[in-house]
């Protein structure tokens, strides 16, 4: 598809291209004429939604996100487009019209009608309807008429919400609310009314809705309080009945006790490993007699020694008990001092070994021994006391998990009742804030908007004119059809070798083509049929006998041929034009030729005629039969041999090939097949197998090429 054959298209009809436009024009200025004047009245509301200098007492969103604040918006103006908002502005209409002596609209029929009872019912419902917002009910009958009247004064909401716009302007904090209508008044009451009703309607929402919310949240934060009270009571009773004070600094003090205890217990076993050694070493340096002497005497302590060691240890118990106390470490110290003395005097006294002196040695062995005495005594005290101390921290491991579980009650508890009581406080604050609503600029009648009549018929001539265009270009791109050489070529992988413009008139004289006084489409057609006769010749090569059909009747091939034969006879060919369509003998009809094929083809010596150059054209009857019916392929070989003999080029128009094995046999006997295909048509479903025969006779080749008939004139510039 090329932009040109679209210009072609819109060419051919450029009468529907102006026709059309025309009468749209027409039209529209007969229905716009008579329009009334338009009156547009605006009214501005600011919502505080985006103002800042508005919502001081809304620390919370001063930082309101984009998102929020256009669903806000959306909001509000779908609250003013709900249709107890339209039965508003309707009913004060009606009510207006009604009552005042200089109504916005000239009374209906209905309207007029009325007598005075039912213009005191209708008044009376209409007030009543207004101050409940309610609906007419279109079940009752006094009310659907009363909706009626509304319809036949365009009062009724699918008519004021055809004249009502509602927007935002921008990105302000505005929303915009207009009115159009044939009265100036009218709009500017239509839009004040329903910028007042609104805002009392919304004032009044939003003052319900947050008086119940302080309510609510009341209630709620007298409830979150008494559970705050219990969670709290319930763990004071706990530590009460477990003695518990500060359990987590207990539960430290024990641990470190602990710690403490155990470091004592194994500095005391580690100092009695060490005694016990150096004990040990001492003894390995006394023989055994000494060492008799030594332990006979050693029984010999007097009673205050033993008194002050029974002493040492009672208060080496106490220095464990009391969690070694400093103090008492200090009465261990001088009672260890006094008993070291006890026992050195002891040794003066007694131990006094005749064969050698180890008076240090017997010293340091009392002294170790007595160290590790105490060590001794003290492992058990210490062992004991840790496993009290681990006793009792065990013991508070379960209280410790109790004690947490109702603190961790009581955070939240805490938690939800400080939450509710900022909501609640924020509700209360915001209840009694004033209305963020406010109407500052009112509706005020204003002039005639300029008149759209013009406007009008120009759109519906454009409109005309763009939907001839859609609807040709929809011709245009669903067209599948052939128009030129190129395109049959490319759709049918054949060869093509020329193509005639379309002629005018139902029969031509051939003798015409050739007169120079006629030079627009007859000179293009004679031009066209010079340029195939040359692409014909170049494809016989020598051979003469050519065959011109076609797919399908009325495509052309008749006059092709006849044209052609009358071409070859301009450049003094001798010329044979056979008529072989038996069933339309369209050739013989015209010409009247004195010789048929049924004489000059048939075996029958006797009857058969002379032909000789004089002989132009071959008719036939037009009778039912085919060409082998008539004779044999040999002998109809031999008739073709004795005419190639007399004629230069000899064209026959065969059957369409539609008519199948009729055209087939024809072939058979013809050196090449020109077939005719008309322009504008598409190859459909049926053509396609015909196409593959051709494409199979273009591979033996006989085929010689398209031949493009009924093309569109192309008309020369000249210059």
């Amino acid at each position: 598809m090329e932009v040109k054959d679209f210009f072609k298209l819109l060419k051919k009809y450029i009468s529907i291209l102006i026709i059309v436009p025309a009468v749209a024009i027409m039209v529209t200025f007969f229905l716009v004429r008579n329009l009334p004047d338009e009156y547009v009245s605006n009214s501005r509301i600011a919502t505080g939604i985006v103002d800042q200098t508005r919502q001081l007492l809304d620390q919370n969103e001063t930082n309101v996100q984009d998102t929020k604040i256009y669903t806000e918006f959306s909001n509000l103006m779908e609250v003013m487009k709900l249709k107890k908002m339209y039965d508003m502005v309707s009913y004060n209409l009606i009510l207006h019209d009604l009552n005042s002596k200089t109504p916005f609209r000239k009374s209906s029929k209905m309207m007029a009608s009325l007598t005075v009872q039912q213009w005191k019912d209708a008044v009376a419902i209409f007030n009543y309807k207004l101050k409940h917002l309610e609906g007419l009910s279109l079940v009752n009958p006094k009310e659907n008429s009363l909706n009626k009247m509304l319809i036949e004064m365009r009062y009724d909401e699918r008519s004021l919400s055809k004249a009502i716009t509602i927007t935002r302007e921008d990105f302000s904090d505005f929303i915009i609310v207009s009115a159009s209508s044939e009265n100036p008044q009218l709009s500017a009451y239509i839009v004040n009314t329903l910028c007042q009703g609104f805002i009392d309607y919304h004032t009044k929402i939003v003052q319900q809705n947050e008086l119940a919310a302080v309510r609510y949240l009341s209630n709620l934060l007298n409830e979150r309080r008494d559970t705050l009270a219990v969670k709290t009571g319930k763990l004071q009773n706990y530590k009460i009945k477990n003695d518990v004070l500060d359990l987590e600094d207990q539960s430290k003090t024990v641990y470190g006790q602990i710690v403490e205890y155990q470091n004592k217990l194994i500095e005391a076993q580690k100092n009695m490993a060490s005694y016990t050694g150096a004990l040990d070493n001492i003894d390995k340096k006394f023989d055994p007699k000494s060492r008799k002497f030594i332990e006979q005497n050693v029984s010999k302590i007097n009673s205050q020694l033993t008194t002050s060691m029974d002493q040492l240890h009672a208060l080496n118990d106490r220095w464990v008990m009391s969690n070694f106390d400093p103090k008492i470490k200090t009465a261990i110290d001088s009672l260890q001092k006094k008993v070291t003395n006890q026992a050195l005097q002891s040794n003066d006294a007694y131990i006094l070994d005749p064969l050698q002196t180890k008076s240090d040695l017997l010293r340091q062995r009392l002294e170790l021994e007595m160290n590790y005495n105490l060590t001794k005594y003290s492992l058990k005290s210490i062992q004991q006391q840790l496993d009290n101390l681990n006793a009792n921290f065990k013991r508070m491991v379960p209280l410790d998990a109790k004690v947490k579980t109702y603190q961790m009650e009581i955070e939240i508890a805490s938690k939800e009742y400080q939450d509710v009581q900022n909501r609640y406080n924020n509700a209360v604050l915001q209840s009694k804030s004033e209305t963020k609503l406010m109407q500052i600029e009112k509706a005020e009648p204003d002039v005639a908007e300029p008149s759209k009549k013009l406007l009008l018929i120009v759109l519906a001539g454009v409109g005309g004119e763009m939907i001839c265009l859609v609807i040709f270009f929809a011709m245009f791109f669903l067209d599948n059809s052939i128009k030129d050489p190129v395109r049959l070529a490319n759709r049918t992988s054949l060869p093509v070798l020329g193509y005639l413009n379309r002629i005018p008139g139902s029969t031509i004289d051939l003798r015409r083509l050739w007169d120079v006084e006629h030079r627009d489409r007859m000179q293009q057609y004679k031009d066209l049929l010079r340029a195939i006769r040359f692409e014909v010749d170049q494809e016989l090569a020598g051979e003469k006998v050519v065959a011109v059909t076609s797919m399908r009747d009325g495509e052309g091939k008749t006059l092709l041929a006849s044209t052609l034969a009358y071409s070859y006879n301009m450049i003094n060919k001798k010329v044979l034009l056979i008529d072989g369509n038996m069933e339309n003998p369209t050739i013989s009809h015209s010409v009247q030729p004195k010789v048929f094929i049924e004489d000059f083809f048939r075996n029958d010596p006797s009857n058969a005629p002379a032909i000789s150059q004089a002989v132009g054209v071959l008719g036939n009857r037009g009778e039912d039969v085919t060409l082998l019916e008539i004779s044999s392929e040999v002998f109809l070989r031999n008739k073709f041999t004795e005419l190639k003999q007399i004629y230069d080029i000899i064209l026959i128009d065969i059957p369409s090939l539609s008519a199948k094995n009729k055209a087939k046999e024809w072939m058979l006997f013809a050196n090449k097949v020109i077939v005719v295909f008309e322009a504008d048509q598409d190859i459909v479903e049926g053509r396609k197998q015909l196409v593959k025969e051709l494409q199979q006779l273009n591979t033996t080749g006989k085929f010689a090429g398209w031949v493009l008939n009924k093309a569109a004139y192309q008309s020369k510039k000249r210059g």
